[in-house]
């Protein structure tokens, strides 16, 4: 049996219902509904179609571990024992993304030089050697999320937001986020069949995604790469699989 991974898609406020459905379509299980993100299970294939697929998610994470932290002592202890060699090596560049809500941890820049501490010193104490920070393209990217108390540690399978989809050629001032567009549609209810008008129409946005959503296009499809391309266990057989199948749609 494919192994199960405990995931997190992160959204917009207001779109978690509509996520909700998007991974019931695609088959992912044990979902549940959480404040800006939805929480669900399901294997690697599930994982490559949510960040080809879903127009309502931003990011696509899968969660490591999670542990209770009141101190930095503490955070950089916990986090040490995750075993850093098995998912990045020495010449790999990661990068350490944080949010935090909670009164013990208050700076975000913080929690992730922590982070960072953490990773680099076990990697000098087994290896002698460490992985460089690339803060704007790096190969892994590790997700720290902080609420009160508990931690939860995740990697990043989608890399840059999902609002990326791939598809424009040039770029205009202020457009409208596609995740946003997408979610608009959906809550409009438009079935297809009758005219959709957008008198602010800029760039064209909610147009696009809106005919996207009726000819079944998934949302990624123009999209070339994705972090969970630079991860040790990445399939590249799978993943272009489920990409022509979805093409052949």
């Amino acid at each position: 049996m494919e192994e199960q991974y405990n995931m997190v898609a992160t959204t917009m406020f207001g779109l978690e219902s509509l996520l909700e459905k998007e991974l019931e379509k695609i088959g992912a299980s044990q979902i549940k509904k959480g404040n800006r993100c939805v929480y669900f299970v399901g294997d690697k294939e599930i994982m490559y179609q949510a960040n080809i697929q879903l127009r309502t998610a931003l990011k696509i994470l899968k969660i490591l571990t999670t542990f209770k932290a009141k101190r930095d002592t503490e955070l950089y202890n916990y986090i040490r024992r995750v075993k850093w060699y098995n998912i990045l090596n020495v010449s790999k560049t990661f990068s350490v993304t944080s949010t935090t809500n909670s009164k013990y941890f208050t700076h975000s820049n913080y929690v992730s030089l922590v982070t960072k501490d953490a990773i680099v010193d076990q990697f000098r104490k087994k290896v002698k050697n460490r992985p460089s920070v690339d803060l704007k393209n790096p190969d892994i990217n590790i997700h720290l999320h902080i609420s009160d108390d508990k931690c939860t540690i995740s990697l990043n399978s989608s890399g840059e937001s999902l609002h990326k989809r791939g598809y424009r050629t040039e770029f205009f001032p202020a457009p409208i986020n596609e995740v946003l567009a997408a979610g608009i549609i959906s809550l409009i209810d438009w079935d297809g069949n009758t005219s959709l008008i957008d008198p602010m129409c800029g760039s064209g946005t909610i147009l696009i995604e809106a005919a996207m959503k009726n000819l079944d296009i998934p949302a990624q499809i123009c999209r070339k790469k994705f972090a969970f391309m630079n991860w040790f266990n990445y399939d590249y057989d799978l993943y272009e699989k489920i990409r022509l199948e979805l093409k052949e749609q």
